[in-house]
């Protein structure tokens, strides 16, 4: 099997971890990368050992798949270059900046024939992915996702809704499985002029209910998934790589005719494998057998399209609720 020609465009510290998952995959040339700031860049090739472009053009000509790891705003015109190059595709979330480009993005791959994947790394979390089969099966009461961080100014090119709440919008409906019927969402700026902390409420039909928040002006990093289950009430630690099912036992009285009740808790082991060694590895898994993504373009419009409505609906709440003079 010949090797997948792969650059990267934007090596930023996120863009600078691609480069070292790609460095170290079978089957794959790190053909190069470049960069807006050219002495970052030649600085990144160096230490993974492989080639600075100074446009983007040149090195879309010499590769078969490129990775987008840059500002939001320029996602649209770098993917759809890509693809125009009939390069393959994946471009970090939040796919693009608006929802006309998104769609005219996945529209423009599948016109192509190209894998376009969205970065949603939490997918390939191998705590999420056991999760997931964790409650196959089960009934569903309701699920609470907590995405929480510090701030950062590297992120303040979206509000927090695209920059974090947008993972698990797109983990939630890939988890439930199951139409929307409907949300509300509130949220408050408090570091930038945009959204930096957000609560919603999601209902699925016939499934559970969500809440989600996130936030970006705490000072703990925090991933989690809690599940009410029945007959388990389930935690996974997105974070730490961990999973605990609580069960409750039938509760029984002692001789001494004292009561007890008492649960138990199980402990599941997860893989301790990076999520973005398996997202890049699934993506070159796509390209050698030109088959969909399972995180595809669809996927992240979507996950856009619902971060959108609710950045709106607490836009216009925020503006009724401003006192008039």
């Amino acid at each position: 099997m010949s090797n997948i020609r792969v650059g990267v465009i934007g090596v930023g510290v996120m863009g600078e971890r691609h480069c070292r998952v790609y460095s170290t995959l079978r089957n794959v040339e790190l053909v190069g990368l470049t960069d807006m700031n050219p002495d970052r860049g030649k600085a990144i090739a160096e230490t993974y050992d492989t080639t600075y472009f100074s446009s983007v053009a040149e090195l879309l000509t010499e590769v078969d798949a490129i990775n987008i790891v840059t500002i939001t705003p320029a996602h649209f015109d770098l993917a759809m270059e890509a693809l125009a190059n009939d390069v393959h595709v994946l471009v970090e979330k939040p796919i693009t900046e608006t929802v006309e480009q998104g769609k005219e993005l996945v529209a423009e791959a599948e016109r192509r024939g190209k894998v376009l994947q969205v970065g949603h790394i939490e997918r390939f979390n191998p705590a999420y992915m056991a999760l997931k089969d964790i409650i196959k099966g089960r009934r569903l009461a309701a699920i609470n996702m907590r995405r929480l961080s510090p701030f950062d100014t590297s992120n303040t090119d979206v509000d927090v809704i695209r920059d974090l709440m947008i993972h698990d919008l797109d983990l939630v409906v890939n988890l439930v499985g199951s139409s929307l019927e409907g949300f509300s969402a509130w949220g408050r700026s408090f570091s930038t002029k945009a959204i930096d902390h957000a609560v919603a409420n999601l209902s699925f039909r016939n499934g559970p209910i969500a809440t989600l928040s996130a936030s970006r002006i705490t000072e703990q990093k925090v991933r989690m998934i809690e599940i009410t289950a029945e007959g388990a009430y389930i935690e996974a630690d997105l974070l730490g790589k961990r999973i605990m099912i609580h069960r409750r036992t039938r509760p029984e009285f002692l001789e001494s005719a004292q009561y007890r009740q008492e649960s138990i808790i199980e402990s599941i082991q997860v893989p301790m494998v990076e999520p973005l060694v398996l997202e890049l590895r699934h993506f070159i898994e796509c390209v050698q057998e030109n088959k969909p993504s399972d995180v595809s373009g669809k996927d992240g419009l979507y996950a856009l399209q619902l971060a959108k409505a609710m950045a709106d609906q607490i836009s216009n709440f925020m503006i009724l609720a401003e006192p008039t003079l």
